[in-house]
């Protein structure tokens, strides 16, 4: 047997032990006293997790050592330790943290992290920061490393605090999940395939249903043993469901993912892998109403805190300033007649606002922020009316122009530098000859051209996911 899949099996093992004493912790509900048998429960369900957290840690060859620049892979590093950002604010770190407030009166939690994750994020903090009773667990958006761990630490009486359009992302992103499945999973390479993960009841997406809400810029607070919370619906940044949480005695912004996994950087205005648009003007009125709290310390859902009012003033403003201007520059060249891909080749940031663009980038935010406004139908082509795509007859223009001048071309396209032309016509040529040696050694000249400059460039982390995915499927 593989070694591998050996290991597979001992880990699938363990598991399904794991899995049975849950089961068997459900049945003694009915010999013991309730409490005792739920805490029983849900003890075997942490510890079930831990182990599957381990396995799919371990996935990753090199999954020691910190993990500092945001990317997926990077992420899954981690170490998960705790870290202090004040007496009463401590966070276990992992792809996503959980971020925990204590008070007099009990403990209130933002995020819970990914479901692999939160079982030692939730033991390790516990045994080092505090046990007592779960208050409030606070929710920024919907994503599956945000919300994992939820179920397992919600006491009897904890309130959920989410966006009023968490439910509603919740749902479609639980519909959609075979669909959106195997495109995140190439962005997040560490994920099991689809057939291989472990379709067990307290691993699955969703179910989350919060006991308040906070509408788009609207605050919820409360008081907790002395100290204020205020939560705030801050749509516009990884959906319509996020919200944050201000802190105002002690000026510590604790952000989610608002700002992505770096501060500052330019934001994902739509996602790669595929969600539902996120709207950039709503993000620029969020941003307005967090720079007016003047925070000292932003707390993100991933990496580390930003320290220092001035810092974070700046990065807001720039984020803030740089989104509006790529929003108003593709509006203007709309409104000039331009088309989406020329203002994709033209806009840029100027010197003042420029910023990383590893998470998001500016020449697909113009492409999103387009398709927001004017949707699907371009004006560019009758062909874009009906369900006959270019590719249906690449294999006809094969025929008739000839695998050498194809070839030809191509070579010529990848000589000059224009990689992505160079793509263009090997679809053509493959799609008239799947095999031909000639067509895919191009292929994959080119694609490597186009990972050389991701990686000495942008460093865009799904651009260059992606383009690996590519070569390692032409492999």
């Amino acid at each position: 047997m593989n070694p591998t899949k050996r290991k597979q099996s001992g880990a699938i093992g363990t598991v399904i032990i794991f899995c049975i004493a849950v089961v068997c912790a459900g049945a003694l509900w009915i010999y013991f006293d309730e409490d005792v048998a739920r805490k029983l429960k849900q003890e075997a369900e942490i510890q079930s997790m831990a182990v599957i957290g381990d396995v799919a840690t371990k996935r990753l060859a090199s999954a020691s050592g910190e993990g500092t620049h945001g990317a997926a892979v990077d992420l899954i590093k981690r170490p998960i330790e705790v870290r202090e950002v004040a007496e009463n604010i401590h966070y276990a770190t992992g792809v996503g943290n959980t971020i925990m407030i204590t008070t007099s009166e009990g403990v209130v939690l933002f995020d819970t992290g990914l479901v692999i994750q939160s079982a030692n994020q939730l033991q390790i903090l516990k045994d080092t920061v505090s046990d007592a009773d779960v208050r409030y667990i606070i929710l920024s958006h919907s994503h599956a490393d945000h919300i994992g761990g939820t179920r397992f630490w919600m006491d009897e009486g904890t309130d959920i605090i989410a966006h009023q359009n968490f439910e509603e992302e919740q749902r479609y992103l639980s519909e959609l999940q075979p669909y959106q499945y195997d495109r995140n999973r190439t962005l997040f390479p560490w994920m099991p395939a689809w057939e291989d993960r472990p379709d067990i009841a307290l691993m699955r997406y969703g179910g989350i249903v919060p006991t308040i809400t906070v509408d788009d810029w609207e605050t919820y607070a409360f008081t907790l043993g002395g100290i204020e919370f205020q939560v705030i619906g801050a749509p516009g940044a990884e959906g319509a469901d996020n919200a944050v949480l201000w802190l105002p005695q002690q000026k510590v912004l604790i952000s989610g993912d608002f700002f992505g996994p770096q501060f500052p950087q330019f934001p994902n205005i739509f996602t790669m892998r595929g969600e539902k648009v996120r709207k950039p003007v709503e993000y620029i009125k969020s941003l307005d109403r967090l720079i007016a709290l003047n925070p000292d310390v932003i707390l993100p859902s991933h990496l580390d805190p930003t320290i220092g009012a001035e810092k974070i003033r700046k990065g807001m403003q720039r984020i803030r300033d740089a989104v509006q201007y790529v929003h108003d520059e593709t509006i203007a060249g709309m409104n000039a007649g331009k088309t989406v891909n020329q203002l994709m080749k033209e806009i840029k940031l100027p010197p003042n606002l420029e910023l990383v663009q590893n998470h998001g980038r500016v020449d697909w935010a113009v492409k999103s922020i387009w398709e927001y406004y004017m949707g699907w139908f371009r004006f560019e082509s009758t062909t874009e009316l009906y369900p006959i795509p270019a590719q249906d007859v690449y294999a006809d223009l094969a025929q008739i122009a000839g695998n050498e001048n194809l070839i030809a071309l191509a070579n010529n396209y990848l000589i000059q530098g224009e990689p992505v032309k160079t793509l263009h016509i090997t679809e053509i040529a493959l799609a008239g000859d799947p095999q031909n040696s000639s067509a895919l050694a191009l292929r994959d000249q080119a694609l490597v051209e186009l990972l050389e400059r991701a990686e000495n460039g942008l460093r865009n982390d799904y651009e260059i996911y992606w383009l690996k995915s590519q070569l390692d499927t032409a492999l």
